[in-house]
């Protein structure tokens, strides 16, 4: 009888779990973290970029730093650095546009499906500029032969020195090639996401956020995505 109730109760706990995991499944949680700058660690998911790859003068870092009032965590992570329209004087390159930088997350290991999830969410505080929120997905829009992935973008701007849960709509996310706005009608595919960016320029943005060269900072507490509907 023994081996016949704990037969039974193997049975009933493995229906149970599965039951479980099918309702989590059906209904997803109503927030997924993406990114959390509460470790260290959290620096080896990204890399900077910036014009000094061509023949640029600005510069960025990314850190994360103790002891940051207004997050969540002790830890926040910081985006900082210097916007410049000069180019070196020993460049080769010409391209339109200096005074950029951005950070922007290492590929993920295939990709995260986003689909049950309609708005991003960022815990942040900024400067007064105006940044911008990239999210990239497996490539479908443009030709085979070009292996970019699809950007999708957003500006990012609160109130300077003042952390705010700032909340983008996936569908306030506009389609662009290189920076410029894709006139086309076209949606994005959130179940292929395969990584995010915030990057700032020193010119263009919001009317009201500050631009021009000079030093930059956003500190970052969290990245999620949210089901609001």
């Amino acid at each position: 009888m023994s081996r016949l109730r704990a037969l039974w109760q193997a049975s009933f706990n493995a229906t149970k779990r599965a039951l479980l995991w099918s309702s989590d499944d059906l209904i997803p949680p109503s927030e997924k973290c993406i990114f959390n700058f509460n470790a260290k660690d959290e620096l080896k998911k990204w890399h900077l970029y910036s014009d000094s790859e061509y023949g640029g003068l600005s510069s960025a870092s990314l850190e994360v730093t103790d002891g940051v009032a207004g997050g969540d965590t002790p830890l926040t992570g910081v985006f900082s650095g210097n916007l410049s329209l000069d180019m070196s004087e020993d460049s080769t390159w010409r391209i339109r546009r200096y005074g950029f930088c951005g950070m922007r997350s290492k590929k993920f290991d295939g990709f995260i499906d986003l689909d049950a999830y309609d708005t991003i969410a960022m815990k942040i505080k900024g400067d007064g500029r105006c940044y911008i929120s990239t999210i990239y997905t497996e490539n479908w829009v443009n030709s085979p032969g070009q292996q970019e992935d699809n950007s999708w973008q957003a500006f990012v701007y609160i109130p300077q020195d003042r952390w705010q849960i700032l909340k983008i709509p996936l569908d306030h996310y506009l389609p662009t090639w290189r920076g410029n706005v894709i006139e086309a009608k076209l949606e994005m595919n959130p179940a292929r996401i395969m990584g995010m960016s915030l990057s700032v320029n020193a010119e263009g943005g919001v009317p009201c956020a500050k631009s021009g060269p000079g030093d930059f900072r956003l500190e970052i507490d969290w990245i999620k995505a949210l089901r609001t509907l």
